[in-house]
């Protein structure tokens, strides 16, 4: 009986050794080679080598609300005074409204109306951030990135707590990498209306005159004080 056993221990072939063969691991190289080849082609073309971004154009009932709303304003959207001579007329601040309401659309067309950030500044808003993408141009002569576009971004927090408004940068990126806190002078995720406020400038006087400011998701409102 035992002899048949050891027959039969002899006779088993050897268990089959578990590892990655040569086919699997030249396989895994190079889908290693392509991936890290395409994430740096991405990266140096949205960040080194960024296109210019494409304008924003308002259609005609867009552009009449704008125009509306930059009438309302005291700005002259008719090309120079093309409606006549101005007529004198008397102060008066009965009626007048003091919300200032745009959209995402209206202000990246507004925007585009100047030359030199039509196509190298763009504006996000979302609830309770203001994001904004920036194309910054090198000089030739500048060191590593002469002559070439560098794309910058930064978000900041908007929005009205406690009755007073709340400003808060959370953060600028170059080339996608995080720029360090202390490089903005630890100014990250500070409420600068609440830090600077209490001394005389300009977040003191921009928070006395906001009664009221909310960024929505492509929306943004800002009611002004008497």
């Amino acid at each position: 009986m035992s002899e048949t056993t050891d027959d039969k221990s002899t006779s088993a072939p050897p268990p089959a050794k578990k590892g990655f063969s040569g086919l699997h691991v030249f396989g895994i190289v190079l889908l290693t080679i392509v991936a890290t080849a395409g994430i740096g082609y991405w990266w140096l073309s949205h960040y080194v080598f960024p296109d210019n971004f494409e304008p924003v154009t308002l259609n005609a009932s867009e552009q009449d609300s704008l125009n509306s709303k930059l009438n309302t304003l005291g700005i002259d959207t008719q090309g120079g005074g093309s409606a006549g001579p101005l007529k004198p007329e008397p102060y008066s601040e009965e009626g007048a409204s003091r919300e200032v309401r745009f959209s995402e659309r209206e202000l990246n067309s507004m925007l585009a109306n100047n030359t030199d950030l039509a196509q190298r500044l763009a504006v996000d808003l979302s609830d309770d951030l203001l994001s904004a993408v920036l194309l910054v141009p090198f000089e030739k002569g500048f060191p590593v990135l002469g002559g070439r576009t560098v794309r910058v971004n930064a978000g900041v927090e908007l929005s009205f707590a406690n009755g007073r408004p709340l400003v808060k940068l959370k953060g600028v990126s170059l080339m996608g990498v995080p720029i360090p806190n202390a490089w903005l002078g630890n100014l990250k995720n500070v409420d600068l209306v609440n830090e600077f406020g209490a001394s005389p400038g300009f977040w003191q006087s921009f928070a006395a005159g906001v009664d009221y400011i909310q960024v929505q998701d492509g929306r943004l409102l800002v009611r002004l004080k008497e």
